[in-house]
C-alpha cells in the first residue's frame, strides 16, 4: 500500500464524503458507502464497504473483503478479487494481490503483473512504484522509466514530480533529473502552477522555477484546485485564492479541495458540500 493510500485510509475513517468526480460523489450512508448526484439524491445505492471516486468511467469499490469496480449505473464490471485497489487513471488501476502490486486494465485483466512493493496511479504516462526500499517510475508497459533511487516519490503533475532524497524533498522532470533542489522538509505535487512545500515547519507555495509564490505560514495548507486552496486558522479551515487572500472564511472542522464546483466540508457533526461562495448546497445528515 502506498503512502498516499495510507493517508486516504486515515481520511476515510474521518470523513463521511469524498469529492465529486464525473458528476457523482462517494458518501457514507450508514452502514455502507454509495454515491450521490449534485442535487444530493442517491445515484448508486449504498451497498459498498469502501468506495473511491469515479475516473475513466469506473469506480473502485469494496464488496465484502475484496475490491472490484462498478460503472455509473452501479453495475459490477470487474468482480471483487483484489486485496487492495486504487482508482483508474489513464486506463489502468493499481491493484494488490498478496503482498505485491500490479496493474489492471478496464476489463480487469492484469496488464502489468504484481511485482512491486507499492504502486501509485499513472499520471502523464508514468507511475510511482517501490522496489525494495526505493521509489522509481514505470511506463505503461511495466518497464522502468526512472530507476528506483528515491526515499519517497509522488506522481507527476505539470511535468514535475516531488521526490525525497534523504530527509529533504525536491522535484524531478520526466527524465529523472532533479530540476528543483531537494531543500524542503516536505513537497507536494504541482497543481495549477503552484506546489505546496514545507520550509522550517511552515507551509507555502512555490512556482515551477522554485521561487516562493505565496509565503510560508503556520499550519498545513492544501493544493490549489479550481483556483482555491484549503488553509487553516485558529477558527477552523477555510479557503484562499492565489493571491493569498481569504476567499471563504475559516469556519470548518474539515475541508476538502474543490472539484466540479463543490467541496466537502464538516461543521461540527454536520457534513455537506459548499459552492465557491461558501454556501452549503448539499446537506448530508
Amino acid at each position: 500500500m502506498s503512502k498516499n493510500e495510507r493517508t486516504r485510509d486515515i481520511v476515510f475513517k474521518l470523513t463521511n464524503a469524498f469529492s465529486f468526480s464525473e458528476g457523482v460523489a462517494a458518501v457514507w450512508i450508514g452502514p455502507q458507502w454509495g454515491y450521490i448526484d449534485k442535487t444530493g439524491k442517491i445515484a448508486i445505492q449504498p451497498v459498498f464497504n469502501d468506495a473511491y471516486e469515479f475516473s475513466d468511467g469506473l469506480a473502485i469499490v469494496k464488496i465484502g473483503t475484496k475490491y472490484g469496480a462498478i460503472d455509473k449505473t452501479g453495475k459490477t464490471v470487474i468482480q471483487p478479487q483484489f486485496d487492495r485497489a486504487y482508482r483508474f487513471s489513464e486506463g489502468l488501476a493499481a491493484v494488490q494481490t498478496g503482498n505485491q502490486w500490479g496493474y489492471i486494465d478496464k476489463t480487469g485483466n492484469l496488464v502489468i503483473q504484481p511485482q512491486f512493493d507499492e504502486a501509485e496511479r499513472f499520471s502523464q504516462g508514468l507511475a510511482v512504484v517501490e522496489i525494495g526500499d526505493k521509489y522509481g517510475y514505470i511506463d505503461k508497459t511495466g518497464n522502468i522509466a526512472i530507476q528506483p533511487q528515491f526515499d519517497f516519490a509522488s506522481y507527476f503533475s505539470e511535468g514535475l514530480a516531488p521526490v525525497r532524497i534523504g530527509d529533504k524533498s525536491g522535484y524531478i522532470d520526466k527524465t529523472g533529473n532533479l530540476v528543483i533542489p531537494a531543500q524542503y522538509n516536505r513537497a507536494f505535487p504541482f497543481s495549477e502552477g503552484l506546489a505546496v512545500v514545507e520550509i522550517s515547519d511552515k507551509y507555502g507555495y512555490i512556482d515551477k522555477n522554485g521561487n516562493i509564490a505565496i509565503q510560508p505560514q503556520s499550519g498545513e495548507v492544501g493544493s490549489f484546485s479550481e483556483g482555491l486552496a484549503v488553509v487553516p486558522s485558529t477558527t477552523g479551515k477555510g479557503y484562499m485564492d492565489k493571491t493569498g487572500k481569504v476567499a471563504i472564511e475559516p469556519q470548518f472542522t474539515f475541508a476538502y479541495p474543490f472539484s466540479e464546483g463543490l467541496a466537502v466540508v464538516q461543521m461540527g457533526f454536520q457534513w455537506g458540500y459548499i459552492d465557491k461562495t461558501g454556501n452549503l448546497v448539499i446537506n448530508l445528515r
